[in-house]
């Protein structure tokens, strides 16, 4: 049923999740698991409207490695139903995420919705290209945070996993807190409005 969980469920894992009682819950997962999981129109829709996402690579010493890469909806674009790319854009030249996919092409990535409390994670296997090769200045040229672009990365899925809700607290953007205070705020300048308009007819009164 589920890649990622033939991908995630070690042997290592398995043996923790016998010692946990959960095993029965999670074998499921691990029935008649397809050769990737593919993304359908939930998974593009998400990754359409993140703004941002966490990204784990390897490094050639075995150390987990995790940044941050962040920009406007629709930096991470969808490009098949188990393709994924965004555009790399200068940072603090330590190179490290570079470098990890060097040695070793699997990561990980997590795109969050803390508004919403939902998080999806993934699997692939990431390559490295030039902006300006076949498909990746579509790519390099879509939303992005401002700088210059020196790859473009794109990620080939193997599995991904939705997360339930739990532990997850709501946090909301600039933009996000904006659109639920617009309500409110338009009631206010209603109620203002109302204010001076009685006001006016209190002093034609008095």
């Amino acid at each position: 049923m589920s890649r990622y969980a033939h991908i995630a469920f070690t042997d290592s894992v398995r043996r923790a999740q016998q010692d946990q009682g959960s095993t029965r819950a999670v074998s499921r997962l691990l029935a008649d698991a397809p050769e990737r999981d593919r993304l359908g129109p939930a998974e593009a829709e998400f990754i359409s409207v993140s703004d941002g996402f966490y990204l784990a690579s390897v490094s050639e010493t075995g150390w987990p490695y995790v940044q941050y890469r962040g920009g406007p909806p629709g930096f991470a674009r969808v490009l098949g139903d188990d393709t994924l790319a965004f555009a790399d854009v200068r940072g603090n030249r330590q190179y490290i995420s570079v470098g990890n996919l060097a040695h070793n092409d699997r990561v990980s990535l997590f795109f969050m919705d803390y508004a919403h409390r939902r998080r999806m994670k993934l699997f692939g296997r990431a390559s490295v290209g030039d902006p300006a090769e076949a498909g990746g200045d579509h790519v390099a040229t879509g939303p992005r945070t401002d700088g210059l672009v020196e790859r473009v990365i794109t990620v080939h899925v193997h599995g991904y996993s939705w997360n339930c809700q739990q532990h997850i607290t709501p946090r909301f953007t600039e933009a996000e807190i904006r659109q639920y205070l617009h309500a409110t705020r338009a009631r206010l300048d209603e109620l203002e409005e109302d204010n001076r308009r009685l006001r006016r007819e209190l002093a034609r009164v008095n």
